[in-house]
């Protein structure tokens, strides 16, 4: 199975070799609502850990998703321009938002595992 990291900003990454998928939590489309529009970054753009590069706009707020680690993004998940509902029906399965290919896959240790971020999510209240 892949190994799951979780950031504080309430993404999720899925490692698999030198490729992570990411989308957000279950927690974040939760406090999101109804999600009507996704904005996705392009194949080939180079972005920097914590850097905002995707949009994802509900019936409550637009908020940016920022990439968990730096890298090259290789894939975007088209998919959710036609069913952005996708991202609250399965925010870890069919709605992820892009894969990226890691500059440098020792960020991920600055990244939470389940555990951890289950507990991260409960101290919020």
């Amino acid at each position: 199975m892949a190994d799951m990291k979780y950031s504080e900003e309430h993404e999720w990454i899925r490692v698999e070799g030198d490729v992570g998928t990411i989308g957000i939590t279950q927690y974040a489309q939760e406090q999101l609502g109804d999600v009507v529009f996704v904005e996705l970054p392009a194949a080939g753009r180079k972005v920097a850990k914590n850097e905002a590069c995707a949009v994802v706009e509900s019936v409550k707020a637009a908020s940016d998703i920022f990439a968990p680690v730096s890298g090259e993004i290789v894939e975007a998940n088209a998919a959710l321009a036609d069913s952005p509902g996708d991202v609250n029906a399965e925010p870890t399965g069919k709605g992820w938002f892009f894969k990226l290919r890691f500059a440098d896959k020792s960020e991920l240790d600055g990244l939470m595992d389940e555990a951890a971020y289950d507990a991260f999510v409960k101290s919020l209240g």
